[in-house]
């Protein structure tokens, strides 16, 4: 089935693109098409794909249609490095990516290098916007404040709870595993342990019976959904009622898909779900048709590219700097709502907030 969606998405931009050949703008989206975090790959694919679809057929950027080129970078900075330049070798105006954190800030570098802006729809770590590059932009929140969103949770909700952190030694996973565990000290509460997986694996029994032991309640995981998915499916298997906690990275059908009824329970934050907005029922209604949930970054990669085309309408040019000072200097109407910018690129928008896993659905937590 999953094949079958795959090649139906690729037919679907490969229509697009030829559709488009003779367009003057050329934009890409990037992230990890193959690999493990694939899903997410696919929510850009997918959202890029019909915002492009929809500017186009609103009359385009400045008169012209837009042309969608896509990179792969699995995720891997070094990969990553060569879709950027990929991406730049194609004269592309505008980059939506990447994913991981780990993959945007080494891509962001050569973005700059070539006069790209980058606007990431998912990429959290703090680096990515601190380093100072006014090419960097980003749509989503960041782990500073979804780590604090998160230990302010435990605090309050889950009050005198054993807590553990674990983190996966990503850009992303350690940044935020930091970023929560420094919130929850400030807020009077340590850690039973904080420590370092290795993803890939597929045993992580010594990690679960070190949390049995501990009497761990909460075990917070800085990282991704495959390790994510097996830890509590071993946790359930020797017993343990113990809440998985993590954040945005675990916001996809495919959690549940690895945990099934194990994952009952399990905590995330992420931003307030762009799907119940009432502006984006059709937009919604036209994902589903085609047998497809565009969840979690489907429609914040459909924003991303909209702020972008709004910003080069309002400065009446693609040129990276001119565009760049006018997201900074306006408010746009997106797909997740009334966005606007900061000084260094961080989105002002939506906050997070917390969700949990029923019945192979995420939904807002208590």
């Amino acid at each position: 089935m999953r094949t079958i969606k795959t090649i139906a998405v690729a037919a679907a931009i490969a229509a697009l693109t030829t559709a488009t050949a003779k367009a003057d703008i050329v934009i890409g989206v990037a992230g990890p098409m193959t690999g493990s975090e694939a899903a997410f790959g696919e929510q850009f694919k997918r959202g890029a794909a019909k915002a492009v679809e929809d500017i186009n057929a609103k009359g385009g950027v400045l008169g012209q249609k837009l042309q969608l080129v896509m990179g792969d970078d699995a995720c891997d900075p070094k990969q990553a490095r060569s879709v950027a330049e990929e991406l730049a070798s194609k004269k592309v105006a505008f980059v939506a990516g990447h994913f991981c954190s780990g993959s945007s800030i080494p891509a962001s570098e050569v973005y700059q290098e070539n006069g790209i802006l980058q606007i990431s729809p998912a990429s959290t770590n703090p680096k990515f916007t601190e380093r100072g590059l006014p090419n960097v932009f980003r749509t989503c929140g960041r782990d500073d404040n979804q780590g604090k969103i998160a230990a302010e949770y435990v605090a309050q909700k889950l009050k005198g709870k054993v807590v553990a952190v674990i983190h996966d030694k990503s850009a992303y996973g350690k940044g935020l595993a930091d970023e929560f565990k420094g919130s929850l000290n400030k807020l009077g509460v340590k850690e039973a342990f904080f420590e370092a997986i290795t993803p890939g694996e597929k045993d992580y029994s010594a990690l679960v019976t070190k949390a049995k032991q501990a009497k761990v309640d909460v075990l917070f995981l800085g990282g991704y959904k495959t390790e994510g998915g097996l830890i509590v499916r071993q946790m359930r298997d020797q017993g343990m009622k113990t809440t998985l906690m993590g954040a945005d990275a675990l916001v996809t059908e495919e959690y549940w898909a690895i945990t099934g009824a194990a994952g009952e329970g399990t905590l995330m934050t992420f931003s307030p779900d762009p799907r119940l907005l009432p502006q984006n029922a059709d937009l919604v209604k036209h994902f589903r048709a085609q047998n497809y949930e565009p969840e979690a970054y489907t429609l914040y990669t459909y924003a991303t590219i909209q702020a972008w085309a709004q910003a080069v309408d309002k400065a009446k040019s693609t040129e990276w700097k001119k565009v760049a000072d006018t997201l900074r200097a306006n408010k746009f109407d997106t797909a997740i709502g009334n966005v606007g910018f900061d000084a260094k690129g961080d989105v002002i928008g939506p906050t997070y907030v917390m969700y949990v896993w029923k019945n192979g659905k995420y939904t807002y937590a208590d």
